[in-house]
């Protein structure tokens, strides 16, 4: 066995070995990237100089680097597919592409990766597309440092910045998408890192994932989307130190989790959002260290949510703090500060000597009938809301936190 991957090794070496550069210009031996493929060897360099290339349906099946020199653009005049790559090993580096094909019937990318291995896409600016990086059945690769500018106006014809489906081990890092569908979407893809992202003006998701196991979210923003985050159908997640912020209206939130279990959502900030975190079907989930901050609803509890905890986070000045639809609680709340928390901490411990009950009878109410939200601010529901905090009837009697901190939580 040793042998064996010995002499492996030899082969590859003598294959980088022989490997050679080539340049692409309008002057050179080779005018365009297709002719510079079809005639590159396996491992080469291709250089492609500054200028305007107008080409699509270019296709890298052998193990090659396209590196850009001061960002060259490659135009698909509207009229398809611009890249694809159906190799193992390519790199696509320092390219300016634009002007991606539409269709009803076809999901034309910037650049699609195919059944492919160790692929890395980097410093890459694509504009005017349909979908911009789409990676299919594809492992171990890395999408870093590009940037993806949409211009979509309707969901039904726009396509997504980052697509993932059935791929593997991918790394996407340090990318800015705006103006797309979903800035960043993943379907049957585990394993994957999406860290240090902006994803920002998109018309739908900043970031939609379904049926994905075991990725992390790290050090992300996602802000004015126009619903915020779905993350659906999915196990042993970890969303960390992200920020959510200013996904506003009638269906907006922060983040919606559906589905989701055994997960870690920890450092994260969610600031003026319509709803911070919207639950339903999530169970065994450990928020700890997160700020809700000016949110309309920092936590919304649809139902069918259990053994979740909630640990040491800040509740910051939100018009409801938790808001659930049922009396049923089976969720721990713990060590939390709360800003509307008005009991006392006589042995001076930084624990409140009263527990705090942060669900209150008017989000009840407003859960079931959203106009008596004009009531927010009257002198009315401030009487039933404490009369339902003295005795409850309508919410969850158990749900309570028995050591509310008296100052804020900084990490």
């Amino acid at each position: 066995m040793k042998q064996t991957i010995l002499f492996l090794t030899a082969i590859l070496l003598a294959y980088v070995s022989y490997a050679q550069n080539t340049e692409v210009c309008q002057t050179c031996t080779w005018t365009s990237l297709k002719e510079a493929i079809a005639h590159a060897k396996d491992f080469d360099t291709i250089y492609v100089k500054k200028g305007t290339y107008k080409e699509y349906n270019i296709n890298i099946d052998k193990p090659l680097a396209i590196i850009g020199q001061d960002y060259p653009v490659i135009d698909g005049e509207l009229k398809g597919e611009i890249i694809t790559i159906t190799s193992d090993n390519v790199r696509v580096d320092g390219l300016f592409i634009i002007n991606v094909g539409s269709s009803y019937t076809e999901d034309y990318a910037a650049i699609r990766v195919r059944k492919s291995k160790h692929f890395t896409i980097q410093n890459v600016v694509l504009e005017k597309m349909f979908f911009g990086i789409y990676i299919e059945k594809s492992n171990y690769g890395r999408i870093f440092h590009n940037k993806v500018i949409g211009d979509a106006v309707e969901e039904y014809n726009s396509g997504n910045g980052i697509q993932l489906w059935y791929s593997n081990y991918i790394d996407i890092e340090h990318n800015y998408v705006e103006h797309v569908r979903d800035g960043i979407y993943l379907e049957f893809s585990n394993n994957c890192i999406i860290k240090n992202n902006v994803s920002a003006e998109n018309l739908r998701y900043g970031l939609h994932f379904m049926f994905s196991n075991d990725d992390v979210y790290q050090d992300n923003v996602f802000e004015n989307n126009g619903a915020g985050v779905a993350v659906m159908f999915s196990k042993k997640i970890k969303m960390l130190n992200n920020t959510f912020q200013k996904n506003w209206g009638t269906a907006s939130y922060g983040m919606l989790l559906k589905e989701i279990n055994d997960a870690e959502i920890r450092g994260n900030t969610f600031k003026e959002n319509t709803i911070g975190i919207n639950i339903e079907g999530s169970n065994r989930i450990e928020y700890k260290n997160n700020n809700f901050t000016n949110n309309g609803w920092a936590i919304k509890v649809r139902g069918a949510c259990y053994g979740n905890h909630f640990l040491e986070n800040n509740f910051l000045y939100n018009s409801f703090d938790i808001s659930y639809n049922s009396k049923v609680n089976d969720n721990k709340f713990d060590k939390n500060y709360w800003s509307n928390y008005t009991g006392y901490d006589l042995n001076k411990d930084g624990i409140g000597d009263v527990p705090y009950r942060p669900v209150k009878l008017f989000s009840y109410i407003v859960n079931r009938t959203p106009e008596t939200i004009i009531l927010l601010r009257s002198l009315f529901i401030d009487i039933i809301d404490f009369s339902e905090k003295v005795s409850p009837v309508f919410t969850p009697d158990n749900l309570l936190d028995h050591n509310p901190l008296t100052k804020q939580i900084v990490w």
